[in-house]
């Protein structure tokens, strides 16, 4: 199976559970904990108002991740290094060469630095 493969059954897995699992649950009215339809302040709610919307976000920062990883691992990195940050064949004498040429160190600085690169 590709990669490709693999993300989109995950993430088509990952809504199922989400929006296939919980809407119905969602959808259906009818008595509620002990009986009564509606909602009550009782020992069955109160702490809905508190953990239900940190649940809510754990569960969105939980998908985000999972999406994330699983584009990384899709994209894979080729293992080549960008064009940027590859090195450019010059040694240090010939950056130094070139510093001196432009006129950024003069002939003593010059000096004093090929001696060190050299030895």
């Amino acid at each position: 199976m590709s990669r490709s493969t693999i993300l989109a059954a995950c993430l088509m897995g990952v809504f199922s559970a989400v929006f296939g699992v919980t809407g119905p649950a969602w959808a259906q009215g009818g008595m509620g904990y002990y009986g009564h339809s509606g909602s009550h302040m009782g020992f069955g709610g109160g702490f809905g108002w508190i953990f239900g919307p940190l649940f809510m976000l754990a569960l969105i920062a939980a998908i985000v991740a999972v999406i994330v990883l699983m584009v990384r691992w899709i994209g894979g990195g080729s293992g080549q290094i960008p064009p940027q940050a590859q090195p450019s064949g010059k040694t240090p004498l010939d950056i130094l060469q070139q510093r001196f040429a432009r006129g950024e160190i003069d002939k003593a600085e010059y000096e004093e630095r090929r001696r060190v690169l050299e030895d």
